[in-house]
């Protein structure tokens, strides 16, 4: 499926046409200094293709960034 939507491809990457939306399961939000979002996903796995959202819907980095914030609020600040 995402052989059909590479817009380009390199040895560590690969970028595809933003057409299929898939919800992500993950242990936590940490800042990262290898992504120029400035965050990964801790043990991030795909459970399932959202047919019924449009990638105008997907979660934004501000999202990711609640996300990371909120997590401190059940445990400390690294």
């Amino acid at each position: 499926m995402l052989q059909s939507l590479k817009t380009s491809e390199n040895a560590t990457t690969v970028k595809v046409r933003p057409a299929i939306v898939v919800e992500v399961t993950y242990d936590e939000v940490q800042k990262s200094p290898y992504y120029s979002s400035g965050y990964a996903l801790r043990f991030a796995r795909i459970t399932r293709i959202r047919e019924d959202k449009s990638a105008s819907e997907i979660d934004t980095i501000d999202r990711v960034r609640e996300r990371y914030e909120a997590q401190f609020e059940r445990k400390a600040r690294p």
